[in-house]
Formats: structure tokens, C-alpha cells, sequence
């Protein structure tokens, strides 16, 4: 709200058209709609990802470069940065966004109780959150990650926030979780049943309203919108896939 009087549709459609320059989507057939039914000004973007010569555009990971693109474009136009979740209006989210939001307004909330990862995890249940770990591997030996649930949709820690990944929360709560035994521990039992929200994946919502999937672009989207950030064990793996693709044979 506090730029909207700088976003005029000249200027919406200037920013709209370098942000689709920056993602490499060109020489496409695409439209641009601005849509004025909510207090915060917002387009979306359609666009072709058959270019005009036939070819494939893209979405290799369009979720680090649209981040990187949209910081990039505020910071160059003095655009103001979407840093509280709080403050969203969840009743007009649907579905999976709406409980994306509001398992981030219940951990913000529940970090201010718990000083533990118990203490975390009993907060999280009275706002109807379920926190689950995510090994990493069959022994349970060492947690590699963490997955919110509520309302039958399940996210990982840095899909709600960076913030909310295991490494910074469990160095937040000072427990050093993975000197405890999880057997021991328990915190895998009775998980209910929930659709796995990934940021490849559309949600149900997306094929039944086409503007939900068209807003996912992300244009004025809070900078801490869903972004997918690998384990580090993912990206070493990659890593050492990448290395032996290099080395010749004879």
C-alpha cells in the first residue's frame, strides 16, 4: 500500500515487461492485467511458454530467479519490501496459501513461548500446527529438516520461511537436536494424512481458478514467498554429479 501512488499503470506495465525481460520470457504471446479488488495494487502476468518460434520457455529454477529478479527490480525502483506475514489478510487466501500464512503467524507466535523443541511442537498444537522432522535417513539417526502441517497441507520450514528452517530454529532453541535420540524422542508418530505443498507442484486450487496459478509468478509477491532452498546434503550430491559429468573418457 505504501507505493500505490507511485503505481500508475505506465509504470506497473514498465516494471511488469523488465521483470519478463530479466526472467527470459521473450518473443511470446502474453498479456498483462491489473486487477484493483484489493488494497494492495497487483498484477498478473500470462504468457505463452511456446515463444514465437516454437520453442520451450524455460521455468529452471524460476523460483530463485524470480527472487532474485523481483529484489532486484524493488531495489531499483525504491520499492517498499513485504517483511510481515502478520498483517495478510488470511480470509481472502485460499486454501494452501491461506495455511501457509497461518502456520507462519502460529510459529512466529509459538517461538515466543517455547525455548525447546518440545516446548515449540506443544505451542505449535494448540494452534493446530503439526510440526514433523525429516531425516536423513531410515535410522533416524539425524534430522535434516522440518515440515509444517495444518489443515491437511504440509510445508517445509523454508517454504514458510527462511527463517523457519531446522538449522536456524534449532540453533534458536539452543537444543542441538541431533545429539537426542529421535526414537527416543518419539516425534514421528500419529501423522495425519496431508498433501505434500511443494513449489513444483500446483495446487488443486491453481486448475480450477486460473489467476490463482497467474499471481504465483510473483511479481508483487512478499519477498519471502514461497521459495524451495535445497538441503545442503541435496546440493553436495549435486554437486559431485555435476563433477564426474566432467571428467573425460578416453
Amino acid at each position: 500500500p505504501e507505493d500505490k501512488p507511485r503505481l500508475t499503470d505506465e509504470f506497473m506495465a514498465k516494471i511488469a515487461l523488465e521483470y519478463m525481460q530479466m526472467m527470459g520470457i521473450t518473443d511470446t504471446q502474453f498479456i498483462i492485467v491489473r486487477h484493483h479488488n484489493t488494497d494492495n495494487p497487483h498484477c498478473h502476468i500470462v504468457y505463452n511458454r511456446i515463444n514465437n518460434e516454437g520453442k520451450l520457455i524455460s521455468d529452471r529454477n524460476d523460483y530463485r530467479r524470480n527472487e532474485q529478479v523481483t529484489k532486484a527490480l524493488k531495489s531499483k525502483y525504491g520499492l517498499t519490501y513485504g517483511t510481515d506475514k502478520s498483517k495478510t489478510n488470511t480470509r481472502k487466501l485460499r486454501n494452501a496459501e491461506r495455511a501457509k500464512y497461518e502456520i507462519h503467524n502460529a510459529v512466529k507466535d509459538a517461538l515466543k513461548m517455547a525455548d525447546s523443541w518440545e516446548k515449540l511442537r506443544s505451542e505449535l498444537a494448540k494452534r493446530g500446527v503439526h510440526l514433523e522432522f525429516v531425516y536423513k535417513d531410515k535410522e533416524q539417526a539425524k534430522v535434516q529438516g522440518i515440515r509444517f502441517s495444518k489443515d491437511g497441507y504440509s510445508f517445509k520450514g523454508t517454504q514458510i520461511s527462511r527463517e523457519y528452517s531446522f538449522v536456524k530454529l534449532d540453533a534458536r532453541l539452543g537444543t542441538e537436536y541431533n545429539r537426542v535420540s529421535p526414537r527416543a524422542e518419539s516425534m514421528q508418530g500419529g501423522q495425519p494424512s496431508c498433501h505434500q505443498v511443494e513449489q513444483t507442484q500446483p495446487t488443486a486450487e491453481h486448475t480450477q481458478d486460473p489467476w490463482s496459478g497467474i499471481s504465483s509468478i510473483g511479481l508483487f509477491a512478499p519477498s519471502n514467498a514461497q521459495t524451495y532452498e535445497p538441503f545442503p546434503e541435496e546440493e553436495s550430491a549435486k554437486k559431485k554429479k555435476r563433477k564426474r559429468r566432467k571428467g573425460f573418457s578416453l
